[in-house]
């Protein structure tokens, strides 16, 4: 029976090798190493370095020395000065993990059983400097990326590596200055049109980055097509679950706020909580509840939805036939004066005559009179349990441009 260390140190030259063709084969960036033989021997080089000082550390559980880890960083600054995309990089880390498993256990098949101790040893070594070797390699990254990246743009990729769960995460954050969040309220600003350019949105993002010290990213949708904001902005840790969503409500309130009133077009905003392990699903939820969520101009009374307001809606969208009756009633209500606006206002006050016509700018008369009309040309009564169901989804649904 061999040794588990043996047999590792025997096959780390054929290894390292198995591992640079894995990258050329498996990521398209990492192609090029074909046709740069420098770039490819260095690779080559480091990988049967990490091999090497595995076989050497693990035996005795020794660590990373500071100068590995330094080595190691200088991968990562190597790679990102390369222009490495995030995802190229998430995908080298991914694929070293997997081949260095796949050669223990290879070796550990070649000694025909026994060697458990060994095996043991290896593991118990692995997962801890795995761990600090990841992270010096994605603080070299960072470090490339600092220097080259405007400081908005080192935000945009915090949002992105918060949101996949990229263990780049924590030196992006030490970069811009932010915390890495326990608990987020995951929002989404959809904002339908946009005439400002790039340029502009840019210093508005980053004023609002530096006012609320919240990551966000921009994602356009394209030219002249609008696009949307995503903020995740931390909940207070330790707080019980009712203070922690009262804290976020008012903090993701003046951000929405911030931002609409800084391009001054209609917007829709919807709000997802969520731990930093669930973000990925809270951002789809929180697109979805924007997505059916009425645009609003900027004002005081803007806020952003919950699940809780539009769960309704939700379901319609998912429901073609019941979303064209929907469509109905609202071709209904199109031959009078101003209904819909002014059912969203009543319905938006609590169904409250006096603040709704003052809302409107009218007398409560004259909103009495459009409440009549439209039960008129519906036969639905807005004030009952009835019409609160029908109309106020119609309102919501025609306002929200999902019936463009």
């Amino acid at each position: 029976m061999g040794s588990l260390f043996a047999e590792l140190a025997r096959q780390a030259s054929a290894n390292a090798r198995r591992e640079v063709e894995a990258y050329v084969r498996e990521i398209p960036e990492l192609g090029l190493l074909d046709a740069s033989p420098r770039d490819r021997a260095e690779t080559l080089e480091y990988a049967l370095w990490l091999r090497r000082r595995t076989n050497e550390l693990a035996p005795g559980s020794g660590a990373l020395t500071d100068d590995d880890l330094g080595y190691i960083a200088s991968m990562g600054e190597t790679r990102a000065e390369a222009g490495m995309s995030l995802e190229s990089r998430q995908q080298v880390l991914r694929l070293h993990t997997a081949l260095m498993l796949r050669e223990i256990n290879e070796a550990t098949d070649a000694q025909r059983g026994g060697g458990v101790d060994e095996l043991m040893r290896m593991m118990n070594w692995f997962a801890p400097q795995g761990v600090r070797g990841v992270g010096a390699y994605c603080q070299g990254f960072v470090r490339v990326l600092s220097r080259r990246l405007p400081y908005v743009e080192q935000v945009a990729l915090l949002v992105r590596s918060l949101l996949t769960a990229d263990p780049m995460a924590a030196e992006l954050a030490l970069a811009v200055g932010m915390e890495l969040p326990e608990h987020c309220a995951v929002t989404v600003i959809r904002v339908p049109d946009r005439p400002v350019g790039d340029r502009d949105l840019e210093g508005e993002i980053e004023a609002l980055v530096k006012t609320h010290q919240v990551p966000v990213v921009w994602c356009p949708q394209g030219a002249g097509r609008g696009g949307e904001l995503i903020a995740l902005v931390p909940l207070v840790p330790g707080a019980a679950e009712s203070v922690r969503r009262h804290a976020a409500s008012d903090l993701v309130s003046d951000l929405v706020r911030d931002f609409t009133e800084a391009l001054g077009r209609p917007c829709a905003a919807g709000t997802a909580t969520a731990p930093a392990s669930e973000l990925t699903d809270a951002l789809d939820r929180a697109r979805r509840i924007s997505r059916a969520a009425p645009l609003r101009r900027p004002s005081a009374r803007l806020r952003p939805h919950t699940l809780a307001d539009v769960f309704v809606e939700l379901a319609v969208a998912d429901v073609p036939f019941v979303d064209d009756w929907l469509q109905t009633v609202a071709r209904r209500l199109a031959s009078g004066p101003d209904l819909l606006v002014t059912l969203d206002a009543y319905y938006g006050h609590d169904m409250s005559r006096g603040p709704a016509a003052a809302a409107l700018n009218v007398h409560p008369r004259t909103l009495d009179y459009r409440l009549r009309r439209v039960q008129e040309l519906t036969g639905i009564n807005p004030g009952s349990t009835h019409g609160v169901r029908i109309l106020s989804s119609v309102v919501a649904r025609r306002l929200s441009g999902a019936w463009r």
